[in-house]
């Protein structure tokens, strides 16, 4: 019996891989690229920062008006509603007075010591309330923050007007006091303009450095409190640097170091401008170049610091 074997395979030639379909993305191609090449670009992208500033421009409208409803809003529950915008620093200032004025005699010393403290409560307060809501900017207003797309910068930039707007209504009260107290207009109230726009410019940059911190490190609104109450003991607000001078308690360089503290700066300009007794003398050295110096390098640093990190606003 005769055995026959099959013939061996004949090996096939290998087929070419068939092309991606059009449209597809072949498994090795970057993804970058693909995105070049169809013109897309990454949702929230930093934008230049000219193209920035440019974008915060045409939206001024936008802050104006954010900042005007969430100061109509803002007591829309409470029974005196925006009459707390003045109670609110006059109960504080009551409250400094017993503490500080009487029962600690701070006012020793101090000519016109009410003026004197009404003036720092004031300011003070115009300036802690803008960097506290700084703190809030941005974990505050989550929902707008990832649903629409904007310069982020509008958000801590409307909180700071907000501040100013209460500050300006504030002010009427405080000129009403001060005409009780015997203080009436002169040529130097006008200084407080260029006073209050400059603590304005500081306080805003430091809000927008806030309000990046406070966006990853939500702690930041919790240990506010403590940095401010801190910051407002050493700033003059209830107490008198020259009446601390006179005490020789203290060396001339820390007296002069808190002077110049950017807190200090601006309440005692006010107060030069406004408190008849508050003499140049009591003012720190090349004091407006001294408030400009701050404003514009908290302004400067504290924006550019914020725009750095506008596309992770709102994410994780």
């Amino acid at each position: 019996m005769t055995l026959t074997l099959p013939p061996p395979p004949t090996a096939t030639p290998a087929r070419p891989a068939d092309p991606p379909p059009a449209g597809r993305r072949a498994p090795d191609e970057d993804l970058a690229a693909l995105a070049r090449r169809h013109g897309l670009s990454v949702s929230g992208a930093r934008p230049p920062l000219t193209a920035y500033v440019r974008g915060l421009w045409s939206r001024r409208d936008f802050i104006a008006a954010f900042a005007t409803a969430r100061l109509t809003a803002q007591y829309s529950q409470a029974r005196l509603g925006q009459l707390w915008q003045l109670m609110t620093p006059l109960l504080n200032a009551a409250v400094y007075y017993l503490m500080f004025g009487i029962l600690m005699n701070a006012q020793h010393g101090v000519p016109d010591y009410l003026p004197f403290l009404l003036t720092g409560v004031f300011v003070w307060t115009f300036t802690a309330n803008t960097l506290t809501a700084g703190t809030r900017a941005i974990s505050g207003n989550l929902g707008l923050v990832r649903a629409l797309h904007f310069p982020r910068a509008s958000l801590p930039l409307s909180l700071a007007l907000l501040q100013l707007q209460q500050l300006l209504l504030s002010l009427a009260a405080l000129v009403v006091l001060l005409f009780c107290f015997g203080e009436f207009p002169t040529w130097s109230w006008l200084l407080a303009v260029p006073a209050i726009l400059l603590q304005t410019l500081f306080s805003a940059g430091v809000s927008l450095a806030l309000a990046r911190l406070a966006a990853r490190t939500p702690d930041i609104s919790q240990l506010m409190p403590f940095v401010l109450r801190t910051w407002m003991y050493v700033s003059g607000v209830m107490w008198s640097f020259s009446s601390m001078a006179a005490s020789g308690r203290f060396p001339d360089w820390v007296v002069l170091a808190l002077r110049c503290n950017p807190a200090a700066v601006y309440i005692d300009l006010v107060r030069f401008a406004l408190v008849r007794s508050f003499t140049a003398e009591q003012l720190p050295p090349h004091v407006w170049a001294l408030a400009a110096g701050w404003a514009l390098l908290a302004f400067a640093g504290g924006f550019v610091w914020f725009w750095k990190a506008e596309e992770t606003y709102g994410r994780g």
